[in-house]
């Protein structure tokens, strides 16, 4: 049952929606059982008034005091057929000494509970009542319990989301290192194979030269993968020189459908940075650009320095990116196209936020214009 992920977000939402239910019902049958509790209360203190009016005045007049006194939270007011108040008890003490602030909380209370009537052998008089701070403070505890739970159950889904995300990278990175381990085995069979052909003096040089080019590009993916989810070691480098060598090798490798150009400052520019994970960065970048324009068009690199910031673009103008999937193109597992596993950009996403603490983000983007990526970096 708890392995279906799907059940279990709504055993989680229909659980809470239960708990937020309960609790406010339950306090709303506390907050009316206060309620009644209290109107008992003036109904005690209206038939202790009555006693003064009867015979034994002293016996009842002591009752009256007594109950009234022990009334400390209750406001009340009694008025006489004129509208006259007779009497006033527990009321704020800027509303005791002032008769104009007087009458208006009167008014005020009139509508928290219904009159009680005091019959006085031959005229009557109106006792209102308030409610009490607690029964005021009562009302507001549903809303403050329904907040915490609300925050409970946020708290709640934030953290099995968050599980699932780092279960999530754990298996990226854990298939990343296997696939480093991987490839290395074949790797050095390789470069061992290589020596082999260039003792035997008979192969043309040229072939060696090319098998050694490959070599080194498996030395990098294979250095690539195995960096993720380790911890990354930055140096002060050039971001002008990485960038151009990441040009440099991209153009030489493909189309010649592609039309490629580079525009980057003439001087030096240092920042804090990991070499071989910047450059699968920009190659990440630069191969969906290529896609998105069905390898033929027009892709641009521009470096600038803007203020404590150096901006990477990669531009590019092909099908474009809609609005709403600005941020989604990040998602791991979103893709446009038929194969691929739809890892690129949120690698390069990756790469440049949590690695060397940068931004990355569709800067510009028009359906049927282009696309312009930025990357950010600090600069020293």
């Amino acid at each position: 049952m708890f392995k279906n992920t799907k059940f279990i977000r709504y055993f989680i939402g229909f659980a809470s929606i239960a708990i937020v239910g309960l609790t406010i019902w339950s306090i709303f049958l506390f907050y009316n059982r206060i309620k009644e509790d209290e109107r008992k209360k003036m109904r005690i203190f209206t038939e202790a008034n009555l006693a003064v009016n009867k015979d034994n005045l002293t016996a009842y007049r002591d009752l009256f005091l007594f109950i009234q006194n022990s009334n400390e939270n209750i406001p009340a007011i009694i008025v006489d057929e004129n509208g006259k108040i007779t009497q006033q008890s527990n009321l704020p003490p800027k509303v005791e000494n002032d008769s104009i602030k007087l009458y208006s909380y009167l008014e005020d209370i009139k509508e928290d509970n219904e009159p009680i009537i005091i019959d006085l052998q031959g005229s009557t008089q109106t006792l209102y009542y308030g409610n009490s701070k607690l029964l005021t403070n009562i009302k507001y505890y549903p809303l403050i319990l329904l907040t915490i739970i609300l925050l409970f159950v946020g708290l709640l889904i934030f953290f099995y989301d968050t599980s699932k995300e780092s279960e999530k990278n754990k298996l990226w990175a854990g298939m990343a290192k296997e696939t480093a381990h991987q490839i290395g085995t074949p790797l050095s069979s390789l470069v061992g194979w290589l020596e082999i052909l260039r003792s035997e003096g008979n192969v043309d040089e040229d072939y060696i030269v090319e098998i050694e080019k490959d070599i080194d590009r498996l030395n990098t993916i294979t250095e690539r993968f195995s960096k993720v989810g380790s911890n990354i070691k930055l140096e002060r480098i050039d971001i002008v020189q990485a960038t151009e060598e990441s040009y440099n090798y991209l153009k030489k490798r493909t189309s010649k459908l592609i039309d490629f150009s580079l525009d980057i400052p003439d001087t030096p520019s240092y920042v804090m940075l990991n070499k071989p994970l910047f450059s699968w960065t920009i190659e990440n970048l630069a191969k969906n650009a290529i896609d998105a324009m069905k390898g033929k068009g027009e892709l641009k690199i521009e470096l600038v320095r803007s203020g404590a910031w150096i901006r990477i673009l990669v531009k590019d103008n092909g099908k474009g990116i809609s609005l709403k999937n600005f941020k989604t193109v990040f998602t791991p597992g979103y893709t446009t196209k038929n194969r691929g596993w739809g890892l690129g950009l949120s690698l390069a996403k990756r790469i440049i936020e949590d690695y060397h603490e940068g931004k990355i983000k569709v800067l510009f983007s028009e359906v049927g214009k282009g696309t312009t990526f930025e990357v950010k970096l600090k600069r020293l």
